[in-house]
């Protein structure tokens, strides 16, 4: 199954689950007019094919002490090497996501800190990481997200 496999019912379902994943089979077979079980065959179907591969939560970081989101900019000397910046975030929690990118930087690490002074900390491990030549630190000072819960009022989004 790939994108062309899927018709308007299976992209309407995929984008009600986007939305909030703990939908009710009954509240989701309702929104798109079909039998509870048309849906559970349907979404079972997509699980098998790869196309939706799990279900997460979306968490207030503020609260859990990590307001601080920021992406570094990596760059390489010769041939990236991103296993070696992979291997280097696997060792810190603060590392959400480490993207490969075509051109300039050779990598984006998304990163989450409780303040600028770990910030600084895990930019500086990244930095002494195998072949690093440069790093670039862009802040994050709001955040809008596609098919997400929107955040409380008084958060840092957009």
């Amino acid at each position: 199954m790939d994108g062309t496999d899927m018709d308007s019912t299976d992209q309407e379902i995929l984008g009600l689950l986007e939305e909030n994943a703990r939908r009710t089979m009954g509240d989701i077979a309702e929104r798109v007019a079909l039998s509870t079980s048309a849906v559970k065959r349907r979404i079972d179907r997509m699980e098998q094919a790869g196309v939706i591969t799990g279900y997460t939560v979306v968490v207030d970081h503020a609260k859990i002490g990590r307001p601080v989101q920021a992406f570094t900019e990596v760059r390489f000397v010769g041939t990236a090497d991103l296993g070696e910046i992979r291997s280097t975030a696997l060792g810190l929690p603060e590392v959400q996501a480490v993207f490969a990118t075509a051109g300039d930087p050779d990598a984006l690490v998304w990163i989450r800190v409780p303040d600028l002074e770990r910030l600084g900390q895990v930019i500086e491990l990244l930095r002494r990481s195998g072949r690093v030549t440069d790093t670039k630190t862009l802040m994050v000072l709001g955040t809008w997200t596609r098919n997400r819960v929107q955040s409380p009022v008084g958060s840092n989004s957009f």
